[in-house]
Protein backbone atom coordinates (compact mmCIF):
# COMPACT_ATOMS: atom_id res chain seq x y z
CA UNK A 1 0.00 0.00 0.00
CA UNK A 2 1.23 3.49 -0.74
CA UNK A 3 2.68 5.37 2.19
CA UNK A 4 1.37 8.83 2.95
CA UNK A 5 4.05 11.44 2.76
CA UNK A 6 4.25 14.57 4.89
CA UNK A 7 3.37 16.66 1.83
CA UNK A 8 -0.07 18.23 2.20
CA UNK A 9 -2.72 18.10 -0.50
CA UNK A 10 -4.10 21.31 -1.98
CA UNK A 11 -7.12 21.21 0.35
CA UNK A 12 -5.02 20.50 3.43
CA UNK A 13 -2.70 23.39 2.68
CA UNK A 14 -5.66 25.79 2.57
CA UNK A 15 -7.06 24.74 5.94
CA UNK A 16 -5.04 25.89 8.97
CA UNK A 17 -3.86 23.12 11.30
CA UNK A 18 -5.76 24.62 14.23
CA UNK A 19 -9.02 24.57 12.26
CA UNK A 20 -8.39 20.95 11.25
CA UNK A 21 -7.81 19.98 14.89
CA UNK A 22 -11.05 21.67 15.94
CA UNK A 23 -12.90 19.88 13.14
CA UNK A 24 -11.61 16.49 14.29
CA UNK A 25 -12.51 17.27 17.92
CA UNK A 26 -16.02 18.37 16.89
CA UNK A 27 -16.48 15.20 14.85
CA UNK A 28 -15.44 13.03 17.80
CA UNK A 29 -17.84 14.84 20.14
CA UNK A 30 -20.66 14.61 17.61
CA UNK A 31 -20.09 10.87 17.31
CA UNK A 32 -20.26 10.50 21.10
CA UNK A 33 -23.54 12.41 21.21
CA UNK A 34 -25.12 10.19 18.54
CA UNK A 35 -23.94 7.05 20.32
CA UNK A 36 -25.49 8.33 23.56
CA UNK A 37 -28.86 8.72 21.79
CA UNK A 38 -28.90 5.20 20.37
CA UNK A 39 -29.54 2.05 22.39
CA UNK A 40 -26.60 -0.29 23.00
CA UNK A 41 -28.29 -3.07 20.99
CA UNK A 42 -28.29 -0.84 17.90
CA UNK A 43 -24.58 -0.16 18.24
CA UNK A 44 -23.86 -3.88 18.62
CA UNK A 45 -26.01 -4.72 15.59
CA UNK A 46 -24.32 -1.99 13.55
CA UNK A 47 -20.91 -3.40 14.41
CA UNK A 48 -22.01 -6.92 13.44
CA UNK A 49 -23.51 -5.69 10.18
CA UNK A 50 -20.32 -3.82 9.31
CA UNK A 51 -18.26 -6.94 10.00
CA UNK A 52 -20.51 -9.10 7.80
CA UNK A 53 -20.34 -6.57 4.96
CA UNK A 54 -16.54 -6.48 5.15
CA UNK A 55 -16.42 -10.28 5.12
CA UNK A 56 -18.67 -10.29 2.04
CA UNK A 57 -16.31 -7.89 0.27
CA UNK A 58 -13.35 -10.03 1.28
CA UNK A 59 -15.04 -13.08 -0.26
CA UNK A 60 -15.73 -11.20 -3.46
CA UNK A 61 -12.13 -10.00 -3.69
CA UNK A 62 -10.78 -13.49 -2.96
CA UNK A 63 -12.98 -14.92 -5.74
CA UNK A 64 -11.83 -12.25 -8.19
CA UNK A 65 -8.17 -12.90 -7.35
CA UNK A 66 -8.70 -16.65 -7.76
CA UNK A 67 -10.26 -16.12 -11.21
CA UNK A 68 -7.30 -13.95 -12.23
CA UNK A 69 -4.85 -16.66 -11.15
CA UNK A 70 -6.58 -19.34 -13.23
Amino acid sequence: MAERTSRKTKTESRIPDEARQHFHAARAEMRKSFEALLPESFLTSRKSARREMLMAWRSMLDAAIKRMDE
